[in-house]
């Protein structure tokens, strides 16, 4: 039976965010240890690293439509990564002058321009709200999304 107790007080230690954690009881446990930062530079004042997903929050949404703020292109994201996830090589191709920090959400985007259709990867201080209601044309976009009276969202199969 204590053994559920210290369980539970685990559990109730997660979602309590550092405060003391109360077991169903009402009694007063100890306070969950600190995760020990190895350095200033590889972990966050709440203890966790920089890059943990729990600390990244999307300015935009799956289905959202957007435009680059430098390029003149704009897409509908249909994918979110919570920091950079590609290739160093692909990192690396952009002129440094103009490469953005990893530690920021990625987008996936069905992007169009005057010319061509293409997906892009693009970080989120690169982008901005697109306020044009103007439907996009790229043909991947009714495989994995569907148009709504609100924009697009992702098709039933699609989503996880």
């Amino acid at each position: 039976m204590s053994h559920r107790r210290s369980i539970f007080q685990r559990i109730v230690a997660l979602f309590v965010g550092g405060a003391e954690a109360r077991h169903h009881s009402g009694r007063v446990t100890q306070e969950p240890p600190a995760i020990p930062a190895a350095s200033d530079e590889a972990y966050g004042e709440d203890g966790y690293p920089h890059y943990a997903i729990d600390r990244r929050r999307a300015k935009f949404q799956i289905g959202q439509v957007v435009k680059h703020r430098l390029f003149e292109f704009r897409g509908v994201i249909f994918d979110v990564d919570p920091v950079f996830a590609n290739t160093e090589e692909w990192y690396e191709a952009i002129p440094e002058h103009m490469r953005p920090s990893k530690d920021q959400p990625y987008y996936h985007l069905f992007a169009e321009n005057e010319k061509t259709h293409y997906v892009a990867y693009v970080s989120e201080g690169n982008l901005v709200p697109d306020e044009s209601d103007v439907p996009l044309s790229h043909p991947d976009i009714p495989h994995v999304l569907d148009r709504t009276p609100d924009g697009y969202a992702l098709k039933r199969r699609q989503a996880n």
